[in-house]
């Protein structure tokens, strides 16, 4: 068995941790009790592996064409982009600055030693990696607690610079002071010690661990149980705790939105980012660098947190969740939407009225992965599925069947534009029956007529004539119905033929660099053809389309 951390046992040790956060997903996430009792750290540190294991097969998919193999520094640094990129949650956005801790040092120094057969003198390389893993995770967290996956990760670190021998004997030191660490955990955080159970986080963390054990020797190290204990009897006093020592998601008055997204931006920007998102929220964490960092935190205001990345650089892949007082216990909800958002604006909107978001972003449309995680997500016995893009129906459909197949009970509203979304969220009732909500919510969106503009890229035959580059088109329904030089002009002629049908509402929904001054101009011209009509304005945020419009 390989002894030293080369590219193949790289891939190995990804393929294991995902093997073993398969089979422990569901009990983790049912000890899942901080910062926030939402069962889902277990299914977060699953996807976070898997999108790792996905980044260094697909390394070595690329070698495979020239007939070679990585460099081990590839693949390690492969999987810690890969769990950047994908993580989930907050502790699987620890793991992922976990992972890129110890990239640094195995990547920075090569991971292949030639110490002896039993890579004797490797271990101290793995040590190395460990605490520079542990050190760069506290870095990332604003408020570090004790008793977390931090606090696992440091333990460790110290287990295996007191070991001796090659890379398979430090991790095995590693993992055993993981456990020890991981058992300790009720007694340095009494949430833990009133629920009976130990850090939820710390224990993914473990079975990583074990599976780089596995990796390196061969041998799965013994499956983790927990020592027994008796839940109320507190480890720890009051006054141990300190003010706020738990951050205030552990209370029931804790924030209602997690924010997670990727951000593009330089080192001086996050820095001063992680001090505007510290005055807005707790759970914060920012990770990453070189330009692509991974920001997570829990909030009340979840669109100002979201406008703090947009200042700080490029934010994408954000996903906005509603934690919902029942969604705070381990105990699925009744009731969810799920639903399909162009632009940040409109994911807090969506979020605000208490759907779980999926941002598609422009040229990137979600694949039916990405809705099978929203829905579980949501934590609930029924789901009302929003694609909001024609072009997503056989997506949402795949995703519908595996969700079901689940357990979920799933309608697929076949909405076809993000205004019919919004129309069926407005009257989404989740106290009435499940077949009344969802036949109210689909009338609503069938009732929607959509428009959206665009700017075309090249002369081509529409619909509506032949278009040049630069040229503004109005497309109603999906079909070019205008063809104009003027974004506000051209917006007005498609809604006076939208109007012809009549109406009592219209939507409009501007993006990013689209100024207050259309909506004042279309506002201004549906009052004057038509005094009973109302309009309702909202900011969408980076999307595809500069104006989309909805007529209700």
């Amino acid at each position: 068995m390989p002894q030293t951390l080369d590219a193949e046992t790289v891939r190995s040790w990804c393929s294991l941790a995902l093997e073993a956060l398969g089979r422990e997903r569901e009990e983790i996430d049912a000890t899942n009790v901080y910062p926030v009792a939402d069962g889902d750290t277990g299914t977060n540190l699953y996807l976070t592996v898997e999108s790792a294991a996905h980044a260094v097969e697909a390394v070595f998919a690329a070698h495979e064409t020239g007939g070679s193999v990585p460099a081990p520094g590839d693949a390690v640094r492969a999987m810690a982009h890969g769990a950047l990129i994908g993580a989930r949650g907050n502790s699987g956005t620890i793991l992922a600055q976990l992972l890129r801790g110890m990239a640094d040092v195995l990547a920075g120094d090569g991971t292949r030693e030639t110490h002896g057969a039993d890579g004797a003198g490797a271990g101290d390389h793995l040590a190395r990696a460990l605490r520079r893993a542990a050190g760069l995770a506290r870095e990332a967290v604003a408020h570090p607690v004790e008793g977390t996956i931090l606090s696992v990760a440091s333990a460790a670190a110290d287990a295996a610079e007191q070991a001796r021998g090659g890379t398979a004997a430090t991790a095995r030191a590693a993992h055993a002071g993981a456990r020890t660490a991981l058992d300790a955990t009720p007694g340095q955080l009494a949430v833990l010690d009133r629920a009976g159970v130990v850090d939820a986080g710390g224990r993914g963390l473990l079975a990583v661990l074990g599976a780089l054990v596995q990796a390196l020797s061969g041998q799965a190290p013994a499956a983790f149980t927990a020592a027994p204990r008796r839940p109320g009897e507190p480890a720890v006093s009051p006054a141990d705790e300190g003010p706020g020592a738990f951050g205030s998601c552990d209370a029931d008055d804790g924030p209602a939105f997690e924010v997670i997204y990727l951000l593009e931006a330089g080192d001086d920007a996050v820095i001063r980012l992680r001090a505007r998102l510290d005055r807005l929220g707790d759970s914060l964490v920012v990770v990453g660098g070189d330009g692509l960092w991974n920001v997570h935190i829990h909030v009340d205001d979840a669109g100002a947190a979201v406008e703090a990345g947009v200042e700080a650089g490029r934010p994408y892949r954000i996903r906005i969740t509603h934690f919902g007082a029942a969604e705070r216990a381990p105990e699925q909800v009744q009731r969810a939407v799920v639903a399909v958002v162009p632009g940040e604006g409109l994911a807090g909107l969506c979020a605000e009225a208490g759907a779980t978001t999926v941002l598609a972003r422009p040229g990137e449309p979600p694949a039916s992965g990405e809705l099978v995680e929203a829905i579980r997500r949501a934590h609930a016995r029924e789901v009302v599925l929003l694609p909001n893009d024609a072009a997503l129906r056989h997506t949402a459909a795949a995703a519908a069947e595996q969700a079901r197949a689940e357990g979920v009970r799933v309608a697929l509203i076949p909405t076809r534009a993000a205004v019919q979304g919004i129309a069926a969220l407005a009257v989404h009732q989740p106290d009435r029956r499940f077949d009344e909500d969802v036949v109210a919510m689909t009338s609503a969106a069938g009732a929607t007529r959509y428009a959206e503009l665009a700017v075309a890229e090249r002369q081509s035959w529409t619909m509506a004539g032949i278009c040049q580059a630069g040229d503004v088109l109005g497309l109603i329904e999906g079909d070019v119905a205008v063809i104009g030089a003027d974004l506000a002009a051209t917006a007005e002629a498609v809604l006076t033929r939208m109007l012809l049908a009549g109406g009592e509402l219209v939507t409009l929904v501007l993006g990013e660099d689209v100024p207050d001054a259309l909506a004042d101009r279309l506002e201004a011209h549906v009052r004057e053809g038509h005094l009973a009509v109302d309009t309702v304005v909202y900011r969408g945020g980076r999307q595809s389309a500069p104006l989309l419009i909805g007529v209700e």
